[in-house]
């Protein structure tokens, strides 16, 4: 057996209000809409990836989604362009990556990063 893709479900009341955020921060296509379920993504072949956590590491919590992006600071710049609140300000972290934390419109906590080079 071979795992095809894992979907990240984000329950909203506001289907619309959460699909222009996602699409619009991260440049999402909307690959289905039903008006009750809409599913986006990015046309790339993403990996099939799940982190299992006791912490969220540097002393941020626990992350809901971690997206990994080509540019995390233009990401950034963009979500504080829209409005964003920030929970885990942009860092170097010492395991590697860049990151910093949002809050999306239905509370869930984001993880947004790049890798160093």
């Amino acid at each position: 057996m071979t795992v095809q893709r894992i979907v990240a479900n984000i329950a909203a009341d506001s289907v619309p209000e959460v699909r222009t955020f996602y699409a619009d921060l991260f440049g999402l296509d909307v690959l289905m809409d039903l008006g009750w379920v809409v599913t986006l993504g990015s046309g790339e072949t993403a990996v099939t990836q799940m982190s299992i956590l006791s912490e969220g590491g540097s002393g941020a919590p626990v992350p809901d989604l971690s997206i990994e992006v080509d540019d995390v600071d233009a990401v950034y710049a963009r979500a504080k362009e829209i409005g964003c609140e920030v929970v885990h300000d942009l860092r170097d972290e010492p395991w590697g990556v860049r990151r910093f934390f949002i809050a999306d419109p239905t509370g869930k906590l984001l993880n947004v990063l790049s890798h160093l080079r």
